[in-house]
């Protein structure tokens, strides 16, 4: 016979801190994905509206922009609690 291991209110403390940290980990994800998507617009009508081939600075900030939130949501989505 397996003896049970006994369950602390620490325990069920710690479980609702997990849960409240995975919660608002999906909040992040969600909110820099919606980020990520409008830049991906905003820098997809610049292209169609820029013909020249020359990159703007603002062009340019929009791509690492997006490049940060895309490191941040992959960290994110890693964590584990």
């Amino acid at each position: 016979m397996m003896d049970a291991i006994p369950v602390t209110a620490g325990d069920a403390v710690q479980r609702q801190q997990a849960i409240a940290a995975n919660q608002q980990r999906q909040v992040e994800i969600k909110r820099d994905m919606e980020k990520m998507a409008e830049l991906t617009q905003q820098l997809k009508e610049y292209f169609a509206r820029s013909g020249d081939g020359v990159m703007s600075i603002d062009a340019i900030k929009k791509a690492e922009q997006i490049e940060k939130l895309a490191h941040s949501v992959k960290s994110k989505m890693k964590q584990v609690f």
